[in-house]
């Protein structure tokens, strides 16, 4: 493949995806052909900051060694059974992960939205079996603002027409009310149908929408008084994002179904996890739910490696630490500048929001000069960049970085 690909420039790659890919993205034109720690690399050699770590797919840093040496090792050995048979990795791995998050049961997934759509038919099924709800008359809740992927129940629960519009018709029993709401959720509660609510414990897609301190707790409460579900989609906030190994531990809340993607596997391959305790998910039975590649002998190892790093390495206090002085630095430069409005965020999960409406180009063209000094980002619903590089990152390359920032911020015009 690199004969092929070497002679070919950005230029003549990004012609390639455009001729023979579907138009359902709009990258930054920066052509990525090798990446390592916090660093990737363009096809012309130039050198960037990643400072989206692929939506937080790569918390532990481009291809780490650890995690890429368990795939390398098991790949020679044996990568896939399907579920039809037990291999030798698959319960290794489920007592492992069910003990580092508390739990006792993992239904193993490979996408985000894979975890989202298992947690759902989850719920559904534990509201049928144990809270009597009649046949076909489940609702779950979402938050106005979530994003969890883009399978037709994804969109069904979103409010962006940008994700629903033309897709229909939708999913029922899917509602909405406001983030950040807890007397809108008791209201929906009150409503003995209600099986679950499912949030982001900060909305990432959304533009890194951090709620009120208590939010957390008082979903909690409010599931326990009702007999709700508290599905916490962690899939872009866990794995040490946002300084803690899960969001929710900021508030020290354990949700009733955990939703993991993303960094479960350090960027390396699909790995995707629902935890549960035994009432909810001994709920599915076999042949009810599954995924041909769901637990293959390649993700377990994978995943093992990924987590064992987040903890062996302290990421998730290196999120924190440098988080509180990303911030601090963000606010200094904020306060000599029009440009740009605020910056929010838990961890090394921040967003900046620029000074202009959300159908204006700044962001993206804040987000191309930035490029052009050296660091990727991307932005998001329009006005808002979003800030997210890999937890391996030193405070002098943070330093660098926030350098790079504020050059290209007092450089814009």
């Amino acid at each position: 493949m690199n004969t092929i690909t070497e002679k070919l420039s950005s230029n003549d790659l990004i012609t390639l995806e455009e001729k023979h890919g579907a138009h359902n993205y709009h990258p930054l034109e920066v052509v990525l052909e090798k990446g390592k720690g916090v660093y990737v690399w363009d096809v012309e050699g130039n050198k960037y900051f990643d400072f989206l770590s692929a939506y937080s797919a790569v918390n532990q840093g481009h291809c780490h060694p650890k995690i890429i040496s368990a795939l390398n090792t098991q790949s020679k050995v044996l990568t896939l059974t399907s579920r039809a048979f037990y291999n030798n990795i698959l319960g290794v791995y489920e007592k492992y992960i069910t003990e580092y998050f508390g739990y006792d049961k993992v239904l193993p997934m490979n996408t985000g939205v894979e975890g989202g759509e298992t947690a759902n038919k989850l719920a559904r099924k534990w509201g049928y079996l144990k809270k009597n709800i009649k046949d076909n008359k489940a609702r779950i809740i979402f938050a106005k603002g979530n994003f969890w992927g883009r399978t037709l129940a994804a969109i069904s629960s979103s409010d962006d027409p940008l994700s629903y519009e033309g897709f229909g018709p939708y999913m029922p029993g899917y509602d909405l009310i406001p983030y950040n709401d807890l007397s809108s959720l008791e209201n929906e509660f009150k409503d003995p149908n209600v099986c679950a609510f499912m949030v982001e414990p900060i909305q990432g897609e959304a533009g890194v929408v951090v709620p009120d301190e208590g939010y957390l707790k008082g979903i909690r409460k409010l599931c326990d008084k009702y007999n709700v579900l508290f599905i916490a989609d962690e899939v872009q906030t866990g794995i040490g994002r946002t300084g803690k190994i899960l969001a929710c531990d900021h508030e020290n809340v354990k949700p009733d179904i955990l939703i993991l993607g993303k960094a479960l596997s350090g960027g390396v391959f699909p790995v995707s996890a629902v935890l549960a305790n035994d009432e909810i998910m001994m709920c599915i039975k076999p042949g009810e739910h599954g995924s041909t590649f769901g637990g293959n002998p390649l993700a377990c190892v994978v995943a093992m490696a990924a987590l064992d790093v987040i903890k062996n390495e302290k990421l998730s206090e290196n999120a924190e630490s440098l988080g509180n002085l990303f911030r601090k630095e963000m606010n200094r430069i904020i306060a000599g500048t029009e440009l740009v409005s605020s910056v929010r965020g838990k961890g090394l999960l921040n967003a900046i929001i620029i000074n202009d409406t959300q159908e204006s180009e700044t962001a993206w063209n804040l987000c191309c000069q930035l490029k052009n000094n050296g660091l990727l980002a991307k932005p998001t619903h329009g006005n808002i960049i979003r800030f997210a590089p890999p937890l391996v990152m030193t405070e002098k390359e943070l330093l660098e970085c926030i350098n790079i920032i504020e050059k290209t911020i007092n450089e814009f015009h």
